[in-house]
């Protein structure tokens, strides 16, 4: 089944005044890089550590796709062709589970944003920037040998060579605007994700601890 657009939403639903006002004072930290960086290891250490609320965008889409919805089986087709489900979509979903947690210290949102428009978006619906960007550099070689490890230990069916090499393609193409768009806020604390995992997470936790 292909991808229906007047099924899917491509704007997200505006927060009512009440709903900004609780999420105006949570730190709320996008952690973004390619599939296979690492970074839902390490937000999931980093959430644990610091009381934060993991909030791990593609299993929210791969939960979604699995049920038996006509929503469901778009969006699967969507994630094995390797393409961008649509940002209303991601809004909604987003600010549903932020507003689920109103008494949080924090929010480490894990695989957002994806492109330009749901950085934009994000701003218009919520009322505020995040506090920080942080970013995972790895290199594309590296994020495939481990998505692929991570496909055969979890069965999971978007994790195929062509998928992922497609992924990491559109990743690549959508992401500069992006950092592009937080460099000149200042907000993007670049970390080496090569290295090994204790390595990262203290260089995590120094950039969090930046905010505290």
């Amino acid at each position: 089944m292909g991808l229906c657009e007047s099924t899917l939403p491509q704007l997200g639903r505006a927060l009512r005044p009440q709903e900004k006002d609780i999420l105006r004072y949570p730190l709320i930290i996008f952690v973004v890089g390619g599939p296979g960086c690492g970074k839902g290891t390490q937000c999931r250490n980093m959430a644990l550590k610091y009381g934060f609320y993991h909030v791990e965008l593609g299993q929210l889409l791969r939960e979604e796709a699995q049920r038996s919805t006509q929503r469901g089986r778009q969006i699967r087709d969507i994630m094995q062709k390797g393409l961008l489900v649509p940002t209303g979509l991601i809004l909604d979903m987003i600010s549903d589970n932020l507003l689920s947690y109103p008494k949080i210290r924090g929010f480490l949102i894990d695989g957002f944003p994806r492109e330009l428009e749901q950085a934009k978006e994000f701003e218009r619906i919520v009322g505020r920037a995040p506090n920080m960007v942080i970013v995972f550099d790895c290199s594309m070689e590296t994020m495939v040998r481990r998505v692929l490890r991570r496909g055969q230990v979890e069965h999971r069916a978007d994790d195929s060579e062509p998928a992922i090499r497609k992924r990491l393609e559109t990743h690549y193409t959508l992401c500069e605007p992006v950092l592009t768009f937080y460099q000149q806020k200042n907000l993007l604390r670049h970390i080496l994700a090569e290295e090994a995992p204790e390595s990262i997470f203290a260089k995590c936790c120094s950039v969090i601890e930046s905010l505290l």
